[in-house]
């Protein structure tokens, strides 16, 4: 991943740096449809199950593509994307036989977020409603597992966040 908090006009009255904001997008939302463009490509030269589908494909989005925090302005509008990319292509892949869902994760406990230290967790953890910890890596895969394998899911994007919501800071 790649993170750069700013926000549109900085205290200094600089603006955000468009090559910041340029390079999220690219990373997380035209990272996402190269891969789904490539992988879709593949998958529709398979041969067709009986129910006509092919395969199925599940992206990741945010939360905070819907209620991105300040300075989150890029990472929240490349998350958003993959939010509205999810229906689309959902639509023309059906022509294939091809499923498309995202999973828009609240804030997990990968690896990453475990290093940065006890205080931060805890500040992370407050707006847990329940159960108020973070979500586990093994939950986000059961989530795109089951996405994967319900075969009537499709354009769905789900959060897994604990009832999670950002506020504005």
């Amino acid at each position: 991943g790649y993170g750069a908090l700013q926000k549109i006009v900085n205290k200094d009255g600089s603006p955000h740096d468009r090559a910041v904001f340029a390079k999220t997008i690219d990373l997380y939302l035209v990272g996402t449809f190269n891969v789904l463009r490539l992988a879709s490509a593949e998958i529709a030269k398979l041969d067709p199950k009986e129910s006509g589908e092919r395969g199925a494909v599940v992206m990741t989005s945010s939360i905070a593509g819907y209620e991105g925090q300040m300075g989150q302005a890029a990472y929240g509008a490349a998350k958003a994307g993959v939010i509205g990319l999810t229906i689309s292509s959902a639509r023309d892949l059906s022509s294939v036989g091809i499923r498309v869902n995202s999973i828009a994760p609240g804030t997990m406990a990968t690896p990453i977020m475990k290093g940065v230290g006890e205080a931060m967790l805890a500040r992370f953890t407050a707006n847990i409603p329940f159960p108020k910890r973070l979500g586990e890596p093994d939950e986000f895969a059961a989530l795109a597992q089951h996405l994967l394998e319900n075969t009537y899911l499709n354009g769905e994007v789900i959060r897994i966040d604990g009832a999670q919501r950002f506020t504005y800071r």
